[in-house]
């Protein structure tokens, strides 16, 4: 083939490799933030890549002019480049799973992150409102020694005293923290392996005994305390739960109607969504603990400083959980 007819054949891919190169190779954060890019597709440059290469070696072997194998071997060490360049140190990747990664995948499991949210707040106002109205109640949950722990823990008498403990220091507490938390989040999930209603009864339970003491410390004057002490770490403790519920049922859903897929590969597949699912809810629920051992229990603080602070912690949650990775779209995830 004719050196001419050689480059009249093949000029327009080497323009949208160029113009793929100077648009996205460069950036990859800024490649992925961009909308309506119309050129050459990013599934599509390994392929074209080859094409390249492929093109290069004729045009060596046929002995065209320096200034066509010049003009490929530069594109083809730009595609190489962009194609192999190192991978993102660890760290970084775990950043963008937290504040983009993870809010996406929350957010494709839409249904049954409702359904998880209603069940924990259903039963969690029912309860608390029960124990109001009816505070003998109390007593079918918890012995007189438990009841007497939890109000000497949040006794107002004692303004100085730490909120939510008897003992142990602010380090030991939050090693205590880090493995109560998680645990909780980790039974939440595999319970969803009974058909998802292992998840349904553990939201529940969960949402019942906080209901439960919440209303009776109301009821007897300890509700200040404890609002104070449980406003710092709520935010990130209970958005995890429900999240963890989610997951829990997503996997029992998987489990018990998985579609045209075979319910092992359902359950396969339901299990590494949920395991990613868990990999940002342990990090919440460390978060959590952190905040829970060295803010919330601090009594000495005033209360309109915790509700404060709460309230913030409460609308950054919630404002990554619902915003957080929007810019980048992904198979199976909301935008």
């Amino acid at each position: 083939m004719r050196q001419a007819h050689f480059v009249a054949r093949h000029e327009r891919e080497w323009e949208e490799f160029a113009q793929w190169l100077d648009a996205r190779a460069g950036s990859p954060r800024g490649a992925r933030a961009a909308r309506g890019w119309q050129g050459l597709r990013d599934e599509d440059m390994p392929a074209r890549y080859r094409r390249l290469c492929q093109q290069l070696a004729l045009a060596r072997r046929r002995n065209y002019s320096p200034v066509v194998t010049a003009r490929l071997q530069e594109l083809m060490q730009r595609g190489h480049n962009a194609l192999y360049r190192p991978a993102p140190p660890r760290w970084r990747r775990a950043l963008e799973f937290l504040l983009a990664d993870f809010p996406r995948l929350v957010r494709a499991q839409r249904g049954c992150l409702w359904a998880s949210a209603a069940l924990f707040v259903a039963s969690t106002v029912a309860m608390y409102f029960a124990v109001r109205w009816r505070p003998e109640l109390i007593h079918s949950l918890f012995d007189p020694q438990q009841l007497a722990q939890f109000e000497s823990m949040y006794d107002p008498a004692a303004p100085g005293a730490k909120l939510g403990r008897d003992s142990g220091s602010d380090l030991e507490m939050f090693g205590y923290y880090i493995a109560n938390n998680i645990g909780i989040g980790f039974r939440t999930f595999a319970s969803g392996l009974l058909a998802g209603v292992g998840s349904l009864l553990v939201l529940v339970f969960n949402g019942v005994i906080f209901g439960a003491v919440a209303g009776h410390l109301q009821g007897i004057g300890h509700g200040g305390p404890f609002w104070r002490f449980v406003v710092g770490h709520s935010a990130p403790e209970l958005s995890a739960i429900v999240v963890a519920g989610a997951a829990g049922l997503r996997l029992g859903l998987d489990l018990v109607a998985p579609g045209r897929r075979s319910r092992l590969d359902a359950l396969v597949e339901g299990g590494k969504v949920g395991g990613k699912l868990c990999l940002g809810v342990f990090a919440m629920l460390l978060f959590a603990a952190f905040v829970e051992a060295f803010w919330s229990s601090i009594g000495s603080i005033p209360g309109p400083v915790k509700f404060a602070v709460g309230g913030v912690l409460w609308a950054l949650v919630l404002g990554w959980l619902a915003f957080a990775g929007r810019s980048r779209s992904v198979r199976g995830a909301p935008p």
